[in-house]
């Protein structure tokens, strides 16, 4: 089994340690690395060359979203999921715009976690649920770029569609939830990438994230 190499970047040495005994434990992940600041991510990243890195918010010297913006100009195929005590939203929309494919709430359950790290490595977009929720609810606002307002163009069914790709719903198991055709989802799921002018679902996830369309319901498990 192929495992997904990872460095952790956290300036806690406990919480360090308690992720690798999680992360190590699982058969197809392991810790290569750790970084205590940014500066050091950025290093090690280099120097390592992990799939993976999960990225503290607040470190001494660099920070973890400046570590990031380095780390995807110089290894754009090095994906970053941050773990992080920050829920504002403003912190996820900037580490998305800067390249990371997760954002994770330190509070988040450790098969949460585990789960999202999986999601990342295969090339997805994971955002814990306590984050989804405030999302949906709209505690905050940020700007939204005037050129992408694709999402006016969808219709209702095409919304719903749209929000059960982005939570890692397949075709088969939306038309089951919504009673229609797989077919039918697939030509939905045509009609919605195009409008909105993504290309993969990781576009997608950030496009609706950016424009508050996710509901707080929870992805179906990943095994």
């Amino acid at each position: 089994m192929r495992r997904t190499k990872i460095l952790l970047a956290d300036d806690h040495p406990v919480m360090r340690a308690g992720l690798a005994a999680l992360l190590n434990a699982e058969p197809d992940m392991e810790v290569i690395g750790e970084a205590s600041n940014g500066f050091e991510a950025i290093t090690k990243t280099l120097q390592l060359n992990p799939n993976l890195v999960v990225m503290d918010v607040t470190m001494p010297g660099t920070d973890g979203l400046e570590a990031t913006r380095r780390i995807k100009a110089k290894r754009p195929d090095v994906r970053v999921l941050v773990l992080t005590i920050h829920e504002e939203r403003r912190y996820l929309h900037q580490f998305l715009q800067a390249g990371a494919s997760g954002y994770f709430v330190k509070q988040a359950e450790p098969a949460e976690l585990v789960a999202a790290i999986r999601r990342v490595a295969r090339g997805e977009v994971a955002v814990s649920k306590s984050m989804l929720k405030h999302l949906a609810a709209g505690e905050a606002n940020s700007p939204i770029p005037d050129e992408d307002h694709g999402h006016e163009e969808l219709t209702d069914r095409e919304k719903q569609v749209m929000d059960l790709i982005a939570h890692g719903y397949t075709n088969k198991e939306i038309a089951e939830q919504l009673l229609i055709s797989k077919k039918t989802v697939e030509t939905h799921r045509a009609n919605i990438f195009a409008k909105l002018q993504v290309k993969t679902r990781a576009e997608l996830v950030r496009y609706a994230i950016r424009h508050d369309m996710l509901r707080a319901h929870p992805a179906p498990e990943i095994h």
